[in-house]
């Protein structure tokens, strides 16, 4: 990696989208992108026209990885949702109703078809309807966090 590379083609974030990309594939029986090699697939990844977010499996998770769609829609630069508490991305109230999708998802596998309201960190909020998350699980079948990704969103009035 170059100094003038971006963040998601370092060393860490070319493993991140690497297990986050295999996980798909393996549990949800496509690829999510068609790029082959870590760096090709990890830009791919990057600049997909949906959203793709990941946190990691702490208690208590923080974003690992925000796509340009995500980091867009958030209102966010890479350095300020990278390590953002994941909870953040739902206002207070909805925190429950996002936990538990989280905790099924956790326990399926995957999660598809998922909605609720997000909030951008202007405040503005929006709906998401679709969505998929699933476990980024190692060859090991060891848990490393989830993944998420949804192309149909809307803004609240």
């Amino acid at each position: 990696m170059s100094a003038s590379d971006p963040p998601w083609l370092s060393p860490p974030l070319l493993g991140l989208t690497t297990l986050v990309l295999e996980s798909h594939e393996r549990l949800f029986g496509r690829p999510l992108v068609q790029a082959r090699g870590s760096r090709l697939a990890a830009q791919e990844l990057f600049v997909l026209d949906r959203v793709v977010l990941c946190h990691d499996g702490s208690s208590d998770p923080v974003f690992t990885y925000a796509n340009r769609a995500a980091l867009s829609l958030f209102e966010r630069p890479w350095s300020g949702m990278v390590g953002l508490p994941s909870r953040f991305s739902a206002r207070q109230r909805d925190r429950l109703q996002r936990q538990e999708a989280l905790e099924l998802a956790r326990r399926q596998q995957v999660l598809t078809g998922y909605g609720g309201e997000r909030v951008a960190s202007s405040g503005r909020r929006f709906q998401i309807r679709g969505a998929r998350l699933w476990n980024l699980l190692d060859a090991e079948r060891r848990y490393h966090g989830q993944a998420a990704c949804f192309g149909d969103w809307w803004w609240e009035p």
